[in-house]
């Protein structure tokens, strides 16, 4: 049981309202609490801060040293942890109403679950009230002063009847009889009407509250927005809602938990609420969605520093028992007169938004647009027909030659990924393939390539290799190692003429897993090439991590080598790294000869582009090979 402090104005205890000196008679009023943890340094805390209230403390370790101690002590009230070995704090709990009621000797339970189930049940077995770990002090404080305040209240009324009682004894024992009748009947109504205020408002909090942040949930807000835009009187002027989603949650999750998830969200609501004035309103949707009802400042110049601030808020680095954690904000903004529109539909047009600022690289916000409408649409039905697409087998490969400088024959064919769209047309790689990643599709459709590009390149020459690029998402969430065994088993083709293609981004994330996968698959005997290198920022440092057998320079560089120092500088360095660490290197998007002849000079072993050949369908690479073997490829040159 973990113990965190906030800064909120402190509640007077019990003891303390009644008096601070240390006499023997102050001594005896004091409260006596039952602290019920298996964890000392908990009991040790809670104790410590009790016994500074003026209150007098007793620990027990388990359930069964609590129940002991009830039988042979009195106390005020017992602090009692859900989660315990041997006899937990609800089996506890039920052993304790079997010997005295909510009212004789009142139970808060203490649970790190803030599910509403653990607490309905806790409440349905007879406990007073409940706190959920990490404790907030003051408000364990004030809860356990309510409690034993009204127990001694309750003790004061039956001291007054027992008094009523033994003065009117004396004189008629049927009167005492109906007295004592009276009494209980009247403290068994106030027992029924506190459970069922209780209850009622425990009821009320989990139906409008989100159980993980505190903060209202998505009823709530859209009571809120409703009631915002239906009344001008309240909100004469334009309001506005941002829909904010968080960018890179889903990784936090996968790499340290959902424990460390659930923290980071919590960390960040009380941030975000603490942006906020109090005319606004900020509720949790559901997962790392967020809304924000503003109601204050003028539109739009508020809602867009306010999308600012949030993005900036969400983006600094934290660290979460341990874990260096950071993650972005996409923030969509809709800003509405009242009565133009319902809660429902200013929820989706800011949802939109928000959708677009994702679009747009995160980390970033977007106003409303009704032309976002047919975007996400659209997006919508490419999504569909590319999972039809998956399933039909409408996605094909074309092969690109690379050639070597010196021998100028084939040495490998890179795999290119197309779709042909029956109403589209031919629709783009980078179109579809950030989409397949986004939707997960990446997975199966990379498996599909890797297979198929093997079963194909079987039936080429056996000097010329098979070049297949890789998603960083098959690493983090795809058994890539079991996918090319069985992709190489089931085609045949030898391990040694695979080449798979990867981005920096693979070394960035989880880099010590990375590297292992891409150890086991060196030890297959699969080749590993460095894509696009030279675009990253550590790109020189990712050669020392990993022994790659071919690095591609990045055809932004090719493209200028002709018109650009730094770019010839860059391949000219490239080059010469080849040649310090004995690994490929290879030239894309070389289109004239006289690139060729510049590359040549500057020591590039390998070239790839239009110059030599655009992709090509399979049924065309024999033919491709014969054209460039009679060609003897383009001339480069020396």
């Amino acid at each position: 049981m973990s113990i965190q402090n906030t800064n909120v104005t402190r509640l007077e205890d019990f003891a303390s309202q009644e008096s601070t000196s240390t006499t023997a008679s102050d001594a005896e009023v004091r409260p006596h609490l039952l602290i019920v943890d298996d964890i000392s340094d908990n009991r040790a805390i809670l104790s410590r801060r009790f016994e500074r209230r003026g209150f007098a403390v007793t620990e027990a370790e388990s359930g069964l040293a609590a129940i002991e101690l009830i039988e042979r002590e009195t106390f005020d009230l017992v602090l009692l942890d859900v989660m315990m070995p041997g006899i937990d704090g609800i089996e506890t709990l039920k052993r304790i109403r079997d010997r005295k009621s909510a009212s004789a000797l009142p139970v808060i339970m203490v649970t790190a679950k803030s599910e509403s189930t653990n607490i309905v049940d806790a409440l349905e077995c007879g406990a007073n009230d409940y706190v959920t770990k990490p404790v907030d002090f003051s408000v364990a404080l004030a809860r356990v002063n309510t409690q034993i305040s009204r127990r001694r209240a309750e003790q004061q009324v039956e001291l007054a009847n027992e008094q009523l009682r033994r003065t009117n004894e004396a004189l008629e024992a049927r009167v005492e009889e109906r007295t004592k009748r009276l009494a209980d009947a009247n403290q068994r109504l106030k027992e029924e009407i506190a459970d069922r205020e209780e209850l009622q408002a425990r009821s009320q909090y989990l139906a409008y509250h989100d159980s993980l942040t505190g903060l209202g949930n998505r009823m709530l807000f859209k009571e809120q927005l409703e009631q915002a835009l239906t009344d001008e009187t309240v909100t004469p002027h334009p309001l506005a809602v941002l829909f904010v989603d968080l960018d890179g949650f889903k990784a936090v999750n996968d790499t340290g938990g959902h424990s460390v998830g659930d923290l980071l969200l919590k960390s960040l609501s009380a941030k975000l609420r603490d942006l906020l004035p109090p005319t606004d309103r900020i509720a949790r949707l559901g997962g790392d969605e967020f809304a924000i009802l503003q109601i204050s400042g003028i539109q739009p110049s508020a809602s867009l520093a306010l999308a600012e601030r949030v993005i900036e808020v969400a983006a600094h680095p934290q660290t979460i028992e341990g874990n260096d954690v950071t993650v972005g904000a996409s923030v969509g903004i809709a800003i509405v007169h009242p009565g133009e529109m319902n809660a429902e539909t200013i929820l989706k047009c800011a949802d939109l938004a928000m959708y677009s600022a994702k679009s747009g690289g995160r980390g970033t916000f977007r106003m409303f647009d009704p032309q976002m409408d047919a975007i996400v649409q659209t997006r919508r039905s490419l999504e569909r027909d590319m999972r039809n697409a998956l399933a039909q087998g409408d996605f094909s490969l074309f092969y690109q030659p690379l050639v070597n400088l010196q021998t100028k024959k084939v040495t490998a064919f890179e795999a290119l990924m197309r779709w042909h769209h029956p109403e589209r047309g031919s629709v783009a790689p980078s179109e579809f393939i950030p989409v397949a990643e986004e939707m997960g599709l990446i997975l199966p459709l990379g498996e599909w390539a890797l297979r198929q590009a093997c079963m194909e390149a079987v039936h080429w020459p056996d000097e010329i290799n098979l070049s297949v690029n890789l998603s960083p998402l098959q690493f983090a969430k795809g058994n890539l190692v079991s996918t090319v065994m069985s992709a190489l088993a089931s085609s045949g083709l030898p391990a040694n003429r695979l080449e798979l293609e990867i981005t920096e981004s693979v070394l960035l994330e989880k880099s010590e897993r990375n590297i292992g996968i891409l150890n086991h698959l060196r030890a297959l005997g699969v080749r590993i090439s460095m894509d696009d290198f030279g675009t990253g920022y550590s790109s020189i440092g990712y050669l020392r991590s990993f022994p790659f057998d071919k690095i591609k320079i990045d055809q932004s560089f090719v493209r200028d080598v002709l018109v650009d120092e730094g770019s010839l500088a860059i391949v000219r360095a490239i080059a010469g790294l080849g040649v310090s660490f004995g690994i490929t290197t290879t030239a894309e998007g070389v289109e004239t000869e006289e690139q060729m002849r510049c590359l040549n000079q500057e020591g590039c072993i390998e070239v790839q582009g239009y110059l030599l050949s655009k992709p090509v369908p399979p049924a065309e690479v024999p033919g491709l090979l014969e054209q460039l073997k009679a060609a003897g490829a383009p001339a480069s040159g020396s």
